[in-house]
């Protein structure tokens, strides 16, 4: 996230609700120990379903970093996306209005923007699986001819073949269950959970295990 848009949030929640806003610019996987500790409570509320966007190992590797900067006191609120029909999920992820795959091309505009590259975005069509396996979706990239893309500021040539895929993202789904084995294997035990009236979403609220658990 932007500095700009988090201090534009900040200053706004702090005018709606009239309460101090402490804003950190950072990265979740590195800077876990710029939460302030005001020597109270903590809740740390990670929504959004971003954490389907880790792959299993960075998500132990998070939940265990944020277990280490937790008092015996603090919360943690976790939003996931529950599993549903995978047709319904690819529907989703690949809308008959182009929504996300303009979103999935967006990358290389990026790469074109930071990186000097010269990608085409149109000779990239944009694709949408369900992996059962994992349970998530998977978008990728997929190269509609051969063709030689260059990266000058990195000095790079990558050359793909017609059908050769780039996997830009993974938006894992999970279960009740799993998600309550995620948070026990971190040191993390559930203390409640809310789903919608469809079972779509889910919120999780944990706390520090007491017991049974060090990091490993």
């Amino acid at each position: 996230m932007s500095e700009a848009t988090l201090r534009s949030a900040a200053e706004g929640i702090a005018a709606d609700l009239g309460i101090g806003v402490h804003a950190v610019v950072g990265d979740f996987h590195e800077d876990l120990d710029g939460i302030p500790d005001l020597g109270e409570a903590r809740l740390v509320a990670f929504l959004g379903s971003t954490i389907g966007n880790l792959v299993p190992h960075q998500r132990r590797r998070f939940l265990t970093e944020l277990r280490t900067v937790f008092d015996a006191s603090d919360g943690f609120l976790l939003a996931t996306d529950l599993v549903k029909d995978a047709g319904r999920l690819v529907a989703a992820y690949d809308d008959a209005r182009g929504v996300t795959a303009e979103f999935n091309r967006n990358l290389l505009h990026v790469l074109n923007r930071e990186l000097d590259a010269d990608f085409a975005p149109e000779r990239f069509a944009h694709v949408a699986a369900w992996d059962p396996d994992e349970q998530w979706i998977e978008m990728r990239l997929r190269a509609t001819e051969a063709m030689s893309v260059r990266l000058s500021a990195i000095d790079m040539t990558v050359e793909f073949a017609a059908g050769e895929e780039i996997r830009t993202e993974i938006s894992a789904k999970f279960t009740p269950e799993r998600v309550r084995s995620e948070l026990a294997d971190a040191g993390l035990e559930v203390m409640g959970h809310w789903t919608d009236p469809d079972g779509d979403y889910l919120l999780t609220l944990a706390r520090p295990a007491l017991t049974g658990w060090s990091r490993h």
